[in-house]
């Protein structure tokens, strides 16, 4: 397995490629952004590990730089801040998990493995997702309404997902939470809400027949029937 690992910090950087090389791990360790994003080639890597504070170009705009020409390869952001913006600012630009410095090396392995697991399964997903005149292709992770396409974030994008997939059914905030991130933390569930407002905005806000649909006191749900 190979890692790619962004951080400025030279003995953490140092501990963690380590730490990694005994799970049995390549570490290609990089301390600037602006150089990673130029030596960087799509699919290369099996998992990528960004600081956000660090030289050249921050974390997060490595990792949106990244995520223009590379859509799969799993991205985990570390940061010695836990601001919801931040939180935000990583997911909308193609995160896949964030973790709070100071962290435990075995919780970042946890979360490393957690995401190649996810990797290596076999998509049996349709290729389009048709609700009304909502149209989701999935393998161009592109969506449109009345033919005309919506511009998403990858968590937007997943977000649709999860809620198409369920046809209709009412997901709570914890099982949507747990799908978008893949595990459960408190404060992700307290974001549902704001990423459930942008979808409305962009996908119902001009459109007559609203789609994504609240039932209150037990989630939301995808369906042209109230």
């Amino acid at each position: 397995m190979k890692l790619l690992l962004l951080e400025d910090d030279f003995t953490l950087s140092k501990e963690i490629s380590a730490f990694f090389t005994s799970k049995e791990f390549e570490c290609f360790p990089y301390y600037d952004g602006s150089l990673l994003l130029k030596k960087y080639f799509p699919y290369e890597y099996d998992l990528i590990i960004l600081d956000i504070n660090v030289p050249g170009i921050n974390g997060i705009d490595v990792c949106k730089g990244i995520r223009e020409i590379d859509k799969k390869t799993p991205i985990i952001m570390l940061t010695a801040f836990s601001e919801i913006e931040d939180k935000l600012a990583s997911f909308d630009n193609g995160a896949d998990d964030y973790l709070v410095k100071p962290f435990h090396f075995e919780e970042l392995y946890a979360r490393v493995s957690s995401l190649l697991r996810r990797k290596d399964i076999p998509q049996q997903s349709e290729k389009k997702l048709l609700i009304q005149d909502l149209e989701i292709l999935e393998d161009d992770m592109k969506v449109y309404r009345s033919g005309e396409e919506i511009k998403l974030t990858p968590k937007e994008f997943k977000l649709i997902l999860i809620l198409a997939h369920a046809k209709g059914k009412v997901l709570s905030k914890q099982f949507i939470a747990e799908k978008l991130w893949d595990y459960h933390i408190e404060t992700n569930q307290n974001t549902i809400e704001v990423y459930i407002n942008f979808l409305r905005k962009k996908i119902d806000k001009d459109h007559e027949t609203k789609l994504i649909r609240t039932k209150i006191g037990y989630g939301y749900y995808l369906s042209d029937q109230e």
